[in-house]
C-alpha cells in the first residue's frame, strides 16, 4: 500500500531521515520518500496508515 501524507512542518533533508527512520521501526522494509521541498512523504508499506501516521506524529511532525 503507498501513502501519500503531507507534512507541513518537515523543513529539511535531516527532518525526512527522521520521519523515514521512525517510519521504518515499525515496517524495516518500509519505501519512503520524503520531499521537504514539497512537504510530501511518500510511503509504501505493509503497515495500516494509523500505525505510519503515529510514528510520524511521535517523532514530531504534523500531518495535513
Amino acid at each position: 500500500m503507498t501513502l501519500q501524507l503531507t507534512v507541513p512542518n518537515m523543513a529539511c533533508s535531516a527532518c525526512g531521515d527522521t520521519i523515514t527512520k521512525a517510519i521504518q521501526k515499525i515496517d524495516p522494509d518500509a519505501q519512503v520518500n520524503a520531499d521537504p521541498k514539497t512537504k510530501l512523504v511518500s510511503v509504501d508499506t505493509l503497515a495500516s496508515p494509523t500505525e505510519i501516521k503515529q510514528a510520524i506524529t511521535s517523532a514530531g511532525y504534523t500531518i495535513t
